[in-house]
């Protein structure tokens, strides 16, 4: 076939050994054989007129053969999850529009080549997972469109340089698992655009330097050697959604303004030395604090449930306690109570601030200057009272949930019935100007009661409130939040309904005239009516698609959250169908598993397509709690959509099923 240009015959079961001459037809630009079983080496003659080779997820061998230097148009190069060995050839130098270069996953060794430097187009560079030893060349620096760097989980030594502010433009710089020491550069503080710093598992040490106040999604500094106090700087993080300094030797107090930190969804502190009491952290703030032989818990409640047991236990006690020391020393306790206090206000002004804080009266609610319904329900019309939701948002203890863009508040009517009030993050608010929310009716999508502005640009919505709350919270157990939670696991049945639904709402949402895409899909978005009904949530955080613009959309800010973020993103910053269709894959994974979308800082996506490739085994990937109940034709069915939620998350964006695909392929 002279004439072939492009060759796709990715995701299938194709075997055996790449003919010699596959690469070479004269007239071929694009060869995509991604996730097969295909053995030997990669052939060594390649066209010129190649510019996509994809040839990852196989079982290749051999060395990465130099002739792929002479591809002088090669721009993407995916050779992932093989067994390569020997080095990365330094002809890859001659290849000056190559953006790409993934080798993840490999067993290539020796230095990194300094001449990778000299590919000044890369933008993303993905070499983790791989034997490579020896420090990392400062020449690597000199890439100023690099958004992606990944060497991770390899042998290499040496400190992180200094010259590391070179990379001006980039968002995610994975270190960890490697053997590096000495202390973080404080040049690292120059990297405005970075989002993600893995640093986890060295041997690092000293002290940390201020960081990027870019950082938004993670922060891992666990396994390495840092000891004193958690720094002071990290109160700049204030967009940063997972942080983790377990495992060092971090001392002192857990800093208060750990917990102001308002996009923060999970923090690591554990196997420290940290001491004096945890501090109260929102519902949605998931905390491991275990390992900390001299920190105790708040008696007034925190994350965890050993910390809301003996806060109960506490509660249960005082009465008794109060009713003893008033009924035998009335007067002198009176006087000596009074004495407290003004001892007590005096010292706190001094020695606790964050107490005055916790007792000052809160803010006056801001004032409406907008309030109308979206709904004809009379019933609902009746109950809501703008004024009284208002003042729920003004008190910061009423927030019940947090997604990656938005806090949602419960807020009490005079009737005594609660409701949902959604603040919207100043980028969204004009969500009440570009969508026609009233008109926006399906049964699997949670639609706004209400709607309020405020005199200091706040954007409000009103729902119902929903009787299980989120997904998040009743598969991993977050009690004390929204719903509180499920009694019992979920079983089979009800996981089905609740995909179903999902993917019936997402569906419903890319199939308009123009499609919203979804900025943030989670399982914290996902909001339970009962068991079997589920509606997909933060709706208005969108990117309405028209036809002009190809079903992508350019953002500002960092959409999704960490383990729903599709791996196209961190070199597209585009928000698109498929990355929606990816998110909805890892909730699928969440209701097959059981398992959170991070575990121990890896992705439940990456964990499950591993898993995968060893089908004797994938039965072992299901959630124990339903499989050992389930019969063998329910456990069928749980595998067939393991594999929809497999090609939902597949690596390639135009290997994923559109979501009315998926909904048909759930139906089946």
């Amino acid at each position: 076939m002279k004439n072939l240009s492009t060759l796709d015959l990715s995701f299938n079961n194709l075997s055996g050994p790449l003919p010699a001459d596959l690469l070479s037809s004269p007239s071929l630009k694009s060869v995509d054989l991604t996730s097969n079983e295909l053995i030997g080496s990669i052939p060594q003659n390649m066209s010129r007129t190649l510019f996509r080779v994809r040839l990852g997820d196989n079982r290749l061998t051999g060395a990465i053969p130099p002739s792929v230097g002479e591809v002088l148009g090669l721009q993407s190069l995916e050779l992932d999850d093989n067994r390569l060995k020997g080095t990365i050839p330094t002809s890859l130098r001659n290849c000056a529009n190559l953006t790409l270069l993934n080798l993840a996953n490999n067993s290539l060794q020796g230095e990194l080549p300094r001449e990778l430097g000299e590919v000044q187009s890369l933008v993303v560079l993905q070499l983790q997972m791989n034997r490579f030893n020896g420090s990392i060349p400062d020449k690597l620096f000199q890439l100023k469109n690099l958004l992606n760097l990944n060497i991770s989980r390899n042998v290499l030594t040496g400190p992180i340089p200094s010259r590391i502010t070179g990379l001006q433009t980039l968002q995610t710089l994975s270190l960890e698992e490697n053997s590096l020491s000495g202390s973080i550069p404080a040049s690292i503080g120059g990297l405005g655009n970075l989002l993600e710093l893995s640093l986890g598992a060295n041997e690092l040490s000293g002290d940390i330097p201020r960081l990027p106040v870019s950082l938004s999604t993670v922060l891992n500094l666990s396994s390495n050697k840092f000891d004193g106090p958690i720094p002071q700087s990290f109160d700049e993080l204030t967009n940063l959604e997972v942080l983790d300094i377990s495992d060092n030797s971090f001392t002192g107090d857990v800093p208060k303004f750990l917990t102001e930190m308002h996009s923060l969804t999970t923090l690591d502190l554990s196997n420290n030395n940290l001491s004096g009491t945890l501090p109260t952290f929102p519902p949605f703030v998931r905390v491991n604090h275990t390992g900390n032989e001299h920190l105790k818990l708040s008696s007034k409640g925190g994350s965890s449930d050993d910390h809301r047991s003996s806060a109960k236990r506490k509660a249960s006690s005082v009465p008794v306690i109060v009713g003893t020391i008033v009924g035998a020393i009335l007067v002198v306790g009176a006087l000596f109570a009074g004495f407290l206090w003004l001892a007590s206000k005096r010292f706190n002004q001094v020695e606790d601030e964050s107490h005055l804080a916790e007792v000052a009266e809160p803010p006056p609610p801001p004032k409406i200057t907008d309030g109308r319904f979206l709904t004809t329900n009379t019933f609902h019309r009746s109950n809501i009272d703008f004024e009284r939701a208002m003042e729920a948002v003004a008190d910061p203890t009423n927030i019940v949930a947090k997604t990656r863009f938005v806090k949602y508040y419960n807020a009490v009517m005079p009737n005594g019935a609660s409701y949902l009030v959604k603040k919207l993050e100043r980028e969204f608010a004009h969500a009440f100007e570009t969508l026609e929310l009233s008109k926006l009716r399906n049964v699997n999508i949670m639609s706004a009661l209400a709607c309020v502005r405020t005199d200091d640009d706040g954007a409000y919505l009103l729902y119902e409130r929903p009787e299980r709350g989120t997904l998040f919270e009743v598969l991993h157990g977050e009690g004390g939040g929204l719903g509180g939670g499920c009694e019992g696991a979920l079983g089979w049945s009800e996981r089905c309904s609740i995909a179903m639904g999902v993917s019936q709402g997402l569906a419903y949402l890319h199939g308009r005239t123009s499609p919203m895409v979804l900025l943030d899909v989670s399982s914290k978005n996902v909001f339970l009516k009962s068991k079997r009904e589920a509606v997909v949530g933060d709706i208005e955080v969108c990117k309405v698609i028209h036809p002009s613009e190809q079903s992508t959309g350019s953002l500002s800010t960092v959409a999704g959250s960490v383990g729903y973020i599709p791996p196209e993103y961190a070199y597209t910053m585009r928000v698109t169908m498929e990355g929606n269709v990816y998110s909805f894959g890892v909730i699928l994974l969440e209701l097959l598993t059981g398992k959170p979308p991070l575990m121990e800082g890896t992705e439940l996506a990456k964990w499950a397509l591993q898993y995968s490739s060893r089908p004797d085994e994938q039965e072992q990937i299901l959630d124990a709690r339903v499989r050992a109940e389930s019969s063998r034709a329910v456990r069928s069915q749980m595998l067939s959509v393991l594999k929809v939620a497999l090609r939902c998350v597949s690596p390639s964006p135009g290997a994923r099923p559109k979501m009315s695909n998926v909904v048909r392929l759930l139906s089946v």
